[in-house]
């Protein structure tokens, strides 16, 4: 069998009129991809995040024996779209699930502290490592803000405290502090699917039993007037802002802090908003400017 992929470039103000156009011409399959290298992180609440400039790719199953009358089909595509870049290719039959999984590799995090996907062996066995499934959600390691929080639980001395992780996505950080020691991790996210991931890669890492996830509103039910120990939000800026006076609510006094999703330009307002109940200790940057801002709850 070969496969027929027809890629169209578009405004996101498009992007639904062409999946349409491409699922009703018979593809198989439609996917997004961005076309300007412009990142994306956690949404806000009740946003679905995609990129200004948008591929549209349709793939088209081709039988053997059978031809797909590609000109006809381009032609239409083009007639329906006429501003839009549009190429295609062929691809002889392979193992997709395969070439999907050989495009990740362990990630080092530290010393001793690795990600690992979940069908590759651990690089070293003694090590702290994380088993993920790095297509359930946001989340993998890859992105530089997600990087940083992973590094700062490494540095960070979490053994028996009790952590949220705010904005979990894969859950990648909540597992990661229960894998280095911690008590109890309540995670949260807007996203269903996050915490459905969350939930999955908890239980592949044997960690489950001492980890919570929920919906926020779950989520705060359950933690009710805790206080933990240790507190990590990957999210942006914006939201990060807004929750501040609530994030202080749910902190120990002194108890530490990390914060991610925020560019260097973006640091300055967050850290003005923080400073009104938090210490911040120390701003790291990481792929020239995503940054990580630290420090403690003030004392109280």
């Amino acid at each position: 069998m070969k496969w027929l992929q027809i890629h169209i470039t578009v405004d996101q103000a498009q992007v639904d009129f062409t999946e349409t156009l491409l699922s009703s011409l018979g593809a198989v399959s439609v996917t997004l991809d961005d076309a300007e290298n412009q990142d994306l992180l956690e949404p806000l609440p009740g946003e679905t995040p995609l990129w200004n400039k948008v591929i549209v790719t349709g793939i088209y199953a081709q039988e053997d024996g059978e031809e797909i009358d590609v000109d006809a089909l381009l032609t239409f595509v083009a007639a329906q779209l006429p501003e839009a870049p549009v190429r295609h290719e062929f691809l002889e039959d392979q193992a997709w699930e395969r070439t999907w999984m050989d495009a990740y590799e362990p990630i080092q995090i530290g010393e001793k502290y690795w990600i690992v996907p979940e069908w590759m062996q651990a690089p070293e066995a003694d090590a702290v490592n994380i088993k993920l499934d790095p297509g359930l959600a946001f989340g993998t390691g890859n992105h530089a803000s997600t990087f940083l929080c992973l590094q700062w639980l490494g540095q960070t001395d979490v053994k028996d405290k009790v952590v949220i992780d705010y904005g979990c996505g894969s859950g990648i950080l909540g597992v990661a502090a229960l894998l280095l020691g911690a008590k109890k991790v309540y995670a949260t996210d807007i996203d269903p699917q996050a915490v459905l991931a969350t939930q999955q890669n908890a239980e592949l890492n044997g960690v489950l039993d001492r980890l919570y996830v929920g919906l926020p509103e779950e989520f705060n039910e359950e933690l009710k007037n805790e206080k933990v120990d240790v507190f990590v939000a990957n999210i942006l800026a914006g939201p990060l802002m807004m929750l501040a006076k609530e994030f202080s609510t749910l902190i120990k006094s002194e108890g530490e802090f990390a914060l991610a999703g925020v560019i260097e330009e973006q640091v300055a307002d967050v850290s003005n908003i923080y400073s009104k109940f938090f210490d911040i200790l120390k701003v790291e940057i990481r792929d020239e400017y995503w940054c990580r801002i630290s420090g403690k709850r003030h004392s109280y």
